[in-house]
């Protein structure tokens, strides 16, 4: 018996070490208040970026939230990758309202139902889809997260939606805290219906509300960010200065780096309030900086790469003083990417200091380069070491897709690649057209007014853009990629395009590009309210390998600043470039085989596997006898 306890005290020793070894989780999904964003293009962040800066001893936070997502886009797109990942133990933190409340209240799915039912295609067409209502489709979307969250064995969070900037003074409006009660629809057997006003305390249409309730029935943990934000935003006085301390300025919705960390800390800190991750969360009283090191990556040869870093500083002393930053061995600093130095001074009062600021390393060798960032407040010193690895593409056969897109949508391939053709969802092409006779282009590019370019409008009766968007609508955008030919790799380092707005200032758009079917992506380029007939110039240089059978998908998402009739993006001179290669990397190139061989091959395929019953001029991918594939130009 002493024996048998002996192996059950040993076994349960193993398992508790095997656990400990494992790095722990806190998984967020959320909306474009959440969302990562780059650096690089956009002021915008989301507070989910900085929430992995207060845990320690072991866990670390990964954020699935993306802009434009509902609850119900919150299960089916984000939920869906991120429980691939869940382990027991984990963390979930679980936030939307900003985008439930399309429809007025009403649900999106309901609402086109209802046009279908009565035969109306034309306004079930137009219908976003996006929209829940607060105590019925809202609850159950994330109800179904929290449940499938326990049910993996990790621990699900509600936070109920961040404010809106909507202060009068110092008072938060009603709607700014996602409650409707104001100004709502309800969907009857014969329509939609405008709802009555609803006295202040009748929380019927109240998002935030029942977020809580379900967190409730749950019986699961409940943060109050609205409530949390609404006193945050106050306690900066009015509107105007809260926007431009805490907001992106692009409207009253989305954060800044100095807005987005300080939600992150408020809810590290109520968490740790509540005892959740009481012992892992860590609120720093004294100056840290985020991240504690500078991996910049790869970049190719000759190029400069920046990586931003935050400065936090809370119950600084004295209260009045100043942080130098510095940097060594050739590296730069800035804090508007627009002037670089080797050296900083912040000046910090009332003992707080929130500060942006980059590092820039340019790659003038092969291999990796390595600078200092040093910081000093005081005696407290802390240093950051940068490293930044050169590459050099070469070795392989050149592969380019050019989409004019002055007349069609064709393209030009050159080098062995299979093109994903362009496609359209919620979009369609108006027209092939100069967008205006005052069109102005970069004057590099050697165009005039006359160039024409790709009118894309959004696909509903009448061309009509919806109010009140804030973010792209994830069921609205125009797409086209490439992939590697078969038994080759692709590695891509220039993606371009040009894109404008047409017929007001109001046009909108974020611009992406993904290797695994956009359930993560990186962002090219944002710009709200582009001026109207001044193509922009976008080019990403990003280090990426397709191994056989990934894809580049590049896909823009439009939407207009208010409802608006028959306004168009257009778009030209889509580009992307890269090297193929054989599969495995090598930066030998592709090897290929003389029509001359001896060897007997018994069948042919194109560079994208399609059968032929003779080889095509140029390459193909040919089967031996033996078995064997190989590559043959003929």
């Amino acid at each position: 018996m002493k024996k048998f306890t002996f192996w059950i005290f040993l076994v349960a020793l193993m398992i508790g070490s095997t656990v400990g070894s494992f790095a722990q989780k806190v998984h967020t999904l959320g909306d474009s208040t959440m969302a990562p964003y780059d650096p690089n293009a956009t002021p915008t962040r989301g507070w989910g970026m900085y929430f992995g800066n207060f845990l320690t001893n072991g866990w670390t936070s990964i954020n699935y939230a993306k802009g434009g997502r509902d609850s119900r886009g919150g299960y089916t797109e984000l939920w869906q990758t991120a429980k691939k990942n869940v382990k027991p133990g984990d963390y979930v933190i679980i936030t939307f309202g900003h985008n439930d409340e399309k429809n007025s209240g009403m649900d999106g799915y309901q609402l086109k139902a209802y046009y279908e039912s009565i035969g109306d295609a034309t306004s079930a067409n137009a219908v976003d889809l996006r929209g829940t209502v607060p105590s019925t489709t809202y609850k159950e979307w994330l109800g179904k997260i929290v449940d499938e969250a326990i049910e993996l064995g990790a621990t699900p969070i509600i936070c109920s939606p961040v404010c809106r900037s909507y202060l009068n003074g110092t008072t938060m409006a009603r709607n700014g805290r996602h409650d409707l009660g104001d100004n709502y629809k309800v969907l009857t057997e014969n329509g939609p219906v405008a709802g009555t006003k609803l006295a202040i305390d009748d929380h019927t249409m109240d998002y935030a509300y029942h977020s809580e309730q379900l967190a409730k029935e749950k019986n699961v943990a409940f943060i109050d960010l609205t409530t949390a934000t609404a006193e945050l935003y106050a306690s900066y006085g009015s509107r105007a200065n809260c926007e431009a301390q805490l907001f992106d300025g692009q409207g009253s919705t989305h954060f800044n780096t100095t807005g987005a960390l300080l939600v992150a800390r408020l809810c590290a800190k109520m968490m740790k309030d509540q005892g959740i991750l009481a012992d892992n969360i860590v609120l720093p009283v004294d100056l840290s900086v985020s991240p504690d090191k500078g991996e910049l990556g790869e970049a190719y040869k000759g190029q400069a790469i920046t990586k931003e870093f935050t400065i936090n500083g809370f119950g600084l002393t004295p209260d009045e003083g100043t942080v130098t930053i510095t940097a060594s061995d050739g590296a730069l600093i800035s804090t508007d990417k627009k002037e670089w130095t080797s050296s900083l001074n912040i000046a910090y009062t009332s003992a707080t200091l929130i500060q942006v600021f980059y590092a820039q390393m340019t790659l003038e060798k092969d291999g990796e380069t390595t600078a200092t960032i040093t910081i000093t407040q005081g005696d407290k010193v802390i240093e950051i070491p940068l490293t930044a690895t050169a590459i050099t593409l070469e070795g392989g056969s050149e592969v380019t897709v050019d989409w004019r897109l002055e007349s069609d949508d064709s393209y030009v391939l050159t080098g062995p690649a299979v093109v994903i053709p362009q496609t359209f969802e919620g979009m369609t092409v108006q027209r092939y057209s100069n967008p205006n006779a005052k069109t102005v282009w970069p004057e590099w590019t050697g165009y005039d007014y006359t160039r024409k370019m790709q009118r894309d409008l959004i696909d509903n009766e009448g061309g009509i853009w919806p109010a009140d968007e804030i973010d792209d609508n994830p069921d609205r955008y125009i797409q086209w990629g490439v992939k590697p030919a078969m038994g080759t790799e692709l590695k891509i380092d220039n993606i371009s395009l040009f894109v404008a707005g047409c017929g007001g200032n109001g046009m909108c758009c974020h611009i992406y590009y993904s290797t695994d079917g956009f359930e993560t992506r990186s962002t090219m380029f944002e710009m709200n309210k582009m001026p109207a007939n001044n193509p922009q110039w976008v080019e990403a240089t990003p280090v990426l390998t397709l191994k056989e059978g990934q894809e580049l998908l590049v896909r823009v998402y439009p939407w207009y600043n208010g409802t608006a009739t028959g306004k168009t993006i257009c778009l030209s001179d889509l580009h992307i470039h890269g090297m193929a290669v054989d599969a495995g990397g090598t930066s030998t190139g592709i090897s290929v085989i003389s029509a001359t061989s001896q060897d007997a091959p018994i069948a042919y395929y194109t560079i994208d596997g399609r059968l032929q019953n003779t080889p095509a001029k140029g390459l193909n991918i040919v089967r031996m006898a033996d078995g064997t594939t190989k590559k043959m130009i003929f």
